[in-house]
């Protein structure tokens, strides 16, 4: 097994889904058997890999400081289909600078969609139809395998073949490249050991709870240690990722290191419009910081900025924050 690189200033590389997300707002989530009204219904383009890509190029490229920064090439990895919602979607891509030659078209198939229904709270529900994402396989991978070689960063998420993404880990392990797992949608059957060799696992706490087997039937809690973040992240530790970054919400993240170090990097307090694609913005940032050779620390507090603005806004990727608007909101604490 080759050594993890700590090469940075290389290609960010998302390999994950590509999505046209159906966004209507709601009063409240619907009861099973309800029907309610909704209102403004809207097409944005979306898709957890798509976002994460989306959000590294928005972020890699502003001030620091008062000086420009240059940043990466972000590239994302993935299928789409050969109808309107497909081309829509590539061009969205090609316009947030996310280079897409390595996106494939995929013949007589539709493209990904998510419904999303946000209610007054800004809290959503989300139903996703993969679509041409099933179709990512392993040879996609393998045709990629030069553009992992020079990554700095790969990130992957779990809206693809699980096969797929099994492939990925292993060959960002044997390349040497550092991967980022952000394991939604968490299967409630777990993951293999295979999945959690990575070198950052990055869930939320409910995604966390599903994986480690901590909730019941009826989607609670069973036990004080689903609610215990530090718990939550070592048990995760010993399933095979060198580190956890545990995504707490408005409390910000918690770090579980493999060296022993635990620490909670407090979050941004701001108002919830839409919490959508938070989680992608949060995660799009710590790749970013990553790939500039910025401290874990740090690197996570940026990503609290990143996932907190994002929720200031309606919608995924319209709604992922500029690299202006995320140092300012950390230089202004």
């Amino acid at each position: 097994m080759s050594e993890i690189s700590t090469r940075h200033g290389g290609p960010i590389v998302v390999i994950g889904s590509i999505n046209m997300d159906l966004v209507c707002r709601t009063e409240h989530i619907p009861k099973p058997g309800e029907t309610i009204l909704g209102s403004d219904l809207v097409t944005i383009p979306g898709g957890k890999g798509a976002n994460q890509a989306v959000a590294a190029a928005k972020l890699v490229r502003g001030k620091v400081n008062g000086k420009q920064v240059g940043g990466q090439e972000v590239y994302v990895l993935g299928r789409v289909g050969d109808d309107d919602f497909g081309q829509r979607l590539l061009n969205g891509l090609n316009r947030h600078n996310v280079k897409t030659s390595y996106v494939t078209i995929t013949e007589a198939t539709a493209s990904g969609c998510a419904l999303i229904l946000v209610d007054r709270k800004g809290e959503n529900s989300i139903v996703v139809t993969p679509g041409a994402n099933h179709k990512l396989s392993i040879a996609d991978i393998d045709a990629a395998e030069g553009l992992l070689r020079i990554a700095s960063v790969v990130i992957l998420q779990l809206e693809i073949p699980m096969a797929t993404v099994r492939h990925a880990i292993a060959a960002c392990r044997r390349l040497g490249v550092f991967t980022i797992l952000d394991p939604a949608p968490a299967p409630s059957k777990g993951l293999s050991r295979a999945v959690y060799d990575v070198d950052i696992l990055s869930p939320n706490q409910s995604e966390a709870e599903l994986l480690l087997g901590l909730h019941q039937s009826d989607g609670h809690a069973t036990t004080k240690r689903s609610i215990d973040p530090k718990l939550v992240g070592m048990d995760l530790l010993s399933r095979g990722p060198r580190t956890v970054v545990l995504k707490l919400g408005k409390q910000g993240a918690m770090i579980v290191g493999r060296d022993g170090h635990i620490e909670r990097v407090k979050g941004f307090k701001i108002k919830v419009e839409d919490s959508t694609a938070a989680g992608d913005a949060f995660t799009g940032a710590l790749a970013v910081a990553h790939a500039e050779g910025v401290d874990l620390p740090r690197a996570v507090r940026f990503a609290n900025a990143a996932g907190a603005l994002c929720c200031t806004a309606f919608g995924a990727q319209p709604a992922l924050p500029s690299r202006d608007a995320v140092e300012k909101m950390m230089n202004n604490g």
